[in-house]
């Protein structure tokens, strides 16, 4: 078996436009916005003039001992600006909280939204693994950069802006000249040293997500793990993985180390320098010992944020790193989407017919060859043929989670493509042959009809669909939890919720993948009554194995390859001896014609 490594990391990333992206969620608290940075202005101010009062103190005390006079004033006012640094900086925090938390809620439910919009192609192809991981970094990513941003970048770029010109207001230009570029060298080499690191970044982000997509795929096939004794080799595919991520990571370390180490050169000679232009101003009289104090403690505010904004520098890096893939989700454009003037249906009965519809999941693979059949309102039709023949197409077309290559479906005389996707759904309720239920209760699972439902509505289509008995005799009853894909439930189990499920939507639309698949004969012979029941009276679409469960069908559809073979009622197919026929023979010996797969059918 032959392992395949990721590839280079993508390029082109655009960091503006990821701001950009974000924006209008910030903008939503522009008010809150405006009020932390007047706190962040204040105190940054408030800690410029800091070292100036201390200067004055320094120099004050500094004078003969019998003309020493407590600098008062001073004393009061470093208090002062010390106290306003902390309690500006305070209320800053306080005000963004709500801002950076509120952006990140807006942007994460929209994406949930976004990826609900999204076709049902997408869906089947993407890895639900690799996709939280990218939502999880990007939410985290948002943080980072509001933080960041707000917290230290502008307020290290304000302070250097405001200690410069103190600099160049009461001392020579070569103080302000080599403050700056210190500072110009620092962040010119944490860009472009940072911008080389990215790469290594970007590909242990590819790198970490394919291993996490591979281990949850393998989780949740635990039972086919087990059943090939695969184990070691879903093992060695994950050590694989992490294998190519550690190369990136030793990479992207050492890389790191390096950076620390020239920006610790940079800041050292720039330090060194203008202690020696104040010191050699002290010796030649044109500078005070409080003067050395007002720079040295300039430096020593400007060392920790610049040392810090490296690493903070790096960070945002990586949060527009791990935003860029969470906002490419939001750019997936939506395969299927409504009309802008889509009509909202409401209707209580409803006819659908299929016109010549061609259908192909992709270009050179067509499904459906031209079929046409119409459901009148009120009455079932039942679709049978071999896997592949393109039954269970007809259903996902109908739900319009694909949209027909030519001809058309149509709803009391509306293309489906002319309804909003909403409301068509709300109209159709479908028992799918794998059911799979949400890792909540057997009540959270029947409630998902009609979210609205009171405890009586569910218990009654509980009833309805013959599972109530069973429900009532387990120790938690309908608060007993059905596991992770309603792994706790035997598959009859499932498809009883399902059917329950469906009676509790209530929809004047029914499709019946088959419904009965995993019953045994008894149990499906009760439920056979009570969907016939239920179908009254209701437009309905039966996709069958069965034969026998679709006796009493309208019209019978034998589909083979994508074409309508044969069409009647069940006592027409027979009497016609074609296709049917020999398959109702077939089952009626105890035979079971060609296996059933939910796949490409």
């Amino acid at each position: 078996m032959r392992f395949h490594h990721t590839g280079p990391a993508p390029k082109g990333r655009n960091d503006l436009q990821t701001i950009k992206s974000l924006f209008p969620y910030i903008w939503h608290f522009k008010w809150r916005v405006f009020a932390a940075m007047a706190c962040l202005v204040a105190a940054k101010v408030a800690s410029v003039i800091m070292p100036l009062f201390l200067k004055d103190i320094v120099d004050k005390l500094g004078v003969p001992s019998t003309a020493i006079v407590l600098p008062v004033a001073a004393l009061i006012g470093y208090g002062f600006a010390r106290l306003s640094t902390s309690v500006f900086g305070e209320l800053r925090d306080a005000l963004f909280a709500r801002v950076t938390q509120g952006s990140i809620r807006r942007i994460a439910t929209r994406l949930f939204g976004h990826l609900f919009s999204l076709s049902i192609r997408f869906h089947l192809q993407r890895q639900t693994g690799g996709l939280s991981r990218d939502i999880e970094r990007g939410t985290k990513g948002i943080g980072f950069l509001l933080n960041f941003m707000v917290f230290n970048i502008l307020p290290t770029l304000l302070e250097i802006g405001l200690v410069a010109a103190i600099l160049l207001w009461r001392y020579d230009w070569p103080f302000t000249v080599v403050t700056l570029g210190t500072i110009a060298a620092y962040i010119c080499f944490t860009l472009v040293v940072t911008e080389k690191r990215m790469v290594y970044r970007r590909s242990m982000n590819d790198l970490d997500s394919k291993a996490n997509s591979k281990a949850i795929d393998a989780l949740l096939n635990y039972e086919t793990v087990k059943y090939f004794g695969n184990e070691r080799y879903e093992l060695d595919r994950y050590d694989r993985n992490l294998s190519s991520w550690v190369d990136s990571a030793v990479k992207n370390q050492v890389s790191l180390n390096f950076l620390n180490m020239g920006q610790g050169v940079i800041i050292t000679v720039g330090i060194t320098v203008l202690l020696w232009l104040s010191a050699s101003g002290v010796v030649a009289g044109t500078m005070s010992v409080g003067d050395v104090v007002l720079v040295s403690a300039y430096l020593t505010q400007l060392y920790a944020p610049l040392n810090f904004l490296g690493f903070v520098y790096r960070e945002i890096k990586h949060a527009l790193a791990d935003m860029e893939r969470m906002f490419g989700l939001m750019g997936q454009s939506q395969e299927i989407a409504d009309k802008p003037n889509a009509l909202e249906l409401n209707v209580t009965s409803a006819r659908v017919d299929f016109e010549e519809v061609d259908f192909g999941y992709e270009p050179n693979r067509q499904i459906l060859h031209g079929v046409s059949f119409s459901i009148p309102a009120g009455q079932t039709v039942a679709v049978v043929g071999s896997s592949g023949a393109g039954k269970s197409t007809l259903s996902r077309l109908l739900f319009r989670f694909y949209d027909v290559s030519s001809g058309a479906i149509r709803l009391n005389g509306h293309d489906l493509r002319d309804i909003t996707q909403e409301s068509l759904r709300r109209h159709i309720g479908i028992v799918p042959q794998d059911t799979v239920l949400f890792n909540d209760t057997i009540l959270y699972n029947i409630a998902y009809g009609n979210p609205g439902a009171t405890r009586e509505q569910i218990i009654d289509a509980a009833k309805a669909a013959r599972i109530h008995d069973f429900v009532i005799s387990l120790p938690d009853g309908y608060d007993t939890q059905v596991g992770e894909r309603g792994l706790k439930l035997s598959g009859g189990e499932k498809q009883r919720v399902a059917i329950a499920r469906t009676l509790l939507k209530n929809p004047p639309i029914l499709i019946f993948d088959e419904a009965t698949s995993a019953l045994d004969s008894r149990t499906e012979r009760a439920i056979q009554d009570e969907l016939r029941q239920i179908a009254r009276d209701r437009t309905t679409l039966i996709i069958a194995h069965r034969l026998s469960t679709i006796a009493d069908a309208d019209e019978i559809i034998v589909l083979d390859h994508g074409r309508i073979l044969e069409r009647g009622s069940h006592r027409e197919l027979l009497l016609k001896g074609g296709r049917y026929a020999q398959m109702w023979l077939l089952q009626q010996a105890g035979e079971e014609p060609e296996s059933q797969s939910a796949t490409g059918t």
